[in-house]
């Protein structure tokens, strides 16, 4: 990691392209999950949130290591919980009409 601020413009940009995308599809779909599509979105904007309550608030007075072990664990929480949305949305079009 580079630094803060760069994780934190990299996790602005791929929360935005998860919230673009649901409301590209829920746009495309009208008729379509849009309960679902607005979960996603909502779940998006949380988990934005939680990591940069995470980010700005690190283990006060821990040294390097631990430092660095802290942003390693926001770093795959931040990954997986991408993947996992992006998953979500893509399982959504294969889902039937409710």
């Amino acid at each position: 990691m580079a630094n803060i601020r760069t994780l934190k413009k990299e996790i602005d940009t791929c929360v935005y392209e998860v919230i673009s995308d649901c409301l590209t599809y829920s746009a495309l779909n009208p008729e379509k999950n849009q309960d679902d599509v607005s979960s996603l979105i909502s779940e998006a904007v949380m988990l934005r949130n939680n990591l940069f309550r995470k980010i700005n608030a690190p283990l006060s007075g821990e040294n390097d290591v631990k430092m660095k072990k802290h942003f390693q664990e926001i770093r795959k929480e931040f990954t997986d919980g991408i993947d996992d949305l992006f998953g979500r949305l893509s399982s959504l079009s294969k889902k039937k009409k409710k």
